[in-house]
């Protein structure tokens, strides 16, 4: 009996392992890649580790490519601000969404659902449009500004803060605390974990933006990095021993920030599974 209960755990082990390698095989075989020269990685294959393996990706595109540093910190400096801005934004709308009585708060509310439903891709020539009235095309504020919200967090925001304990804020206000500083003094610390959540997915959501970049950046030294990439391509050739070697470089702050923030992470998704 114990071996038939014991089949059914196997196979699935089984199957969850081969999905595990399935889908890391392609990454493994990126970074792995970046060590290889351009000639192993054109001469076809799916070999993993490198014949030759080199450290001359890297060093070509951080030296022999001077705007490749100046990406990476546009890149970051976009966003981490977008996420500073947003994190802010978001939390404060979804806990005035959940406790501040306010004509016309359902209705604002299902506006915020019926947004979320409209595709991004729809708003970037209104946006572009607006921009270029404001005149701020080719500047970071271009890529920062049109998403300084985002309404899915603020949803999961007000989830959030609607089975917050009253109590906390009762007890904070009975101490002397106005609204404003209940919110930023106990609320704000208090929601830590679904406000790291939040934090991580638009970071990476900043980071990544490729078509905002392509529509609102045109000089070369604002580039972000992913808009940079393309640089190594040409009509001609693709070099695909840079490129690799770039999105290996592009990852590494996600991880870092993954690592720092893993345990309020994974309580946030927790919290917003039981939502």
């Amino acid at each position: 009996m114990m071996k038939k209960r014991k089949w059914p755990r196997v196979l699935l082990y089984v199957i969850l392992v081969s999905y595990a390698l399935i889908t890391l095989y392609p990454f493994l075989w990126a970074v792995l890649a970046s060590f290889k020269p351009y000639s192993e990685i054109v001469a076809g294959g799916l070999t993993l580790w490198p014949e030759n393996p080199t450290l001359a990706n890297y060093q070509h595109i951080f030296t022999n490519d001077p705007l490749f540093p100046r990406w990476i910190m546009n890149s970051f400096f976009i966003a981490t601000v977008g996420t500073i801005v947003n994190v802010i934004f978001n939390t404060m709308a979804g806990y005035s969404l959940a406790r501040l009585r306010f004509p016309g708060r359902n209705y604002l509310f299902l506006l915020i659902l019926a947004v979320m439903m409209v595709p991004g891709q729809i708003l970037l020539i209104p946006n572009y449009l607006i921009m270029r009235s404001l005149g701020i095309l080719d500047t970071y504020a271009a890529l920062i500004v049109p998403g300084a919200i985002n309404f899915a967090y603020i949803f999961l925001m007000r989830q959030f803060f609607i089975n917050f304990p009253r109590e906390v804020e009762e007890a904070a206000q009975v101490d002397g605390l106005n609204r404003f500083q209940t919110f930023w003094r106990i609320v704000f610390p208090m929601a830590k974990a679904s406000v790291a959540t939040q934090a991580v997915f638009v970071f990476l959501g900043f980071w990544n933006e490729f078509l905002k970049p392509l529509l609102y950046i045109t000089s070369p030294e604002k580039y972000t990095l992913t808009l940079g990439l393309q640089s190594f391509q040409s009509q001609n050739a693709t070099q695909w021993n840079y490129i690799m070697a770039a999105s290996v470089v592009s990852i590494i702050p996600i991880i870092i920030l993954y690592i720092l923030l893993n345990k309020y992470f994974m309580q946030g998704l927790r919290i917003g599974g039981d939502k």
